[in-house]
């Protein structure tokens, strides 16, 4: 629910006041370890190659539809595109290793980093096949954003994708994002317009949405065969209330 709008001595609505926030941290360049994956800062030398491996394992590029770079037609291309991935600070990338092989099979990164209001974005969101549909690949998502909630504090969380990119689209609804609007002509990509879609969690909502998360990832919610029980969407539904 929104909170009734206070007012300041002209009558005019203000928002509510933050007396004792200060600017957060900067996220660390240190791995998290979850259930099934670890998300760790992307080092070429040891993650390019698992990469590469586990991009070229689908059918075809469609996967790079909707992001700025690839598909890799060879392993030095791939490299040199990493190599410059794992210098940047923002966006941040981080590799998401497969607990049970120990190779990286994705990446996304930490981005638009505003310490100063407490909002942080993901983005670069490159799962391979070997990736995406597991538990691995929520947790991955879980991991990061538990970082920027409960470790340092953010307020904003936000999530943004080409309008005309439905998976993305399903994937933040399904990961219990709010859908803001649609900023129209935001960029100009691959020869062509943009318009972005918009969706955020707020500190406030992560409480619920985090409860949801750590239900689905639950073993007790996978039966014998490794099909969820309860779906990530309706457990945070149900955690919201």
């Amino acid at each position: 629910m929104t909170e009734a709008p206070l007012f300041n001595e002209y009558d005019q609505p203000i928002g509510p006041p933050m007396p004792d926030w200060t600017p957060r941290a900067q996220p660390p360049r240190t791995p998290i370890t979850g259930r099934y994956c670890r998300v760790e800062p992307l080092d070429v030398e040891r993650h390019a190659k698992d990469l590469f491996d586990a991009y070229a394992s689908a059918p075809d590029g469609r996967d790079w539809t909707y992001l700025g770079v690839g598909p890799f037609a060879d392993f030095d291309s791939y490299y040199t595109h990493a190599t410059k991935q794992a210098a940047s600070t923002d966006p941040m990338h981080h590799a998401v290793i497969d607990l049970e092989t120990g190779k990286a099979v994705g990446t996304l990164a930490l981005m638009r980093i505003d310490t100063a209001n407490g909002v942080i974005e993901v983005g670069h969101v490159a799962y391979s096949p070997l990736l995406k549909r597991t538990r691995a690949g929520t947790e991955a998502q879980y991991l990061l954003l538990k970082r920027a909630f409960d470790e340092l504090g953010y307020r904003r969380y936000e999530w943004k994708c080409d309008a005309l990119n439905a998976p993305s689209r399903r994937a933040a609804t399904r990961y219990g994002f709010t859908f803001e609007g649609i900023f129209r002509q935001a960029i100009i990509y691959r020869g062509r317009s943009r318009d972005t879609a918009w969706f955020s969690i707020t500190d406030g909502e992560w409480s619920a949405i985090s409860r949801g998360f750590a239900q689905w990832l639950s073993p007790e919610n996978f039966d014998a065969e490794g099909q969820h029980r309860a779906s990530l969407a309706e457990l945070i539904s149900a955690a919201k209330g």
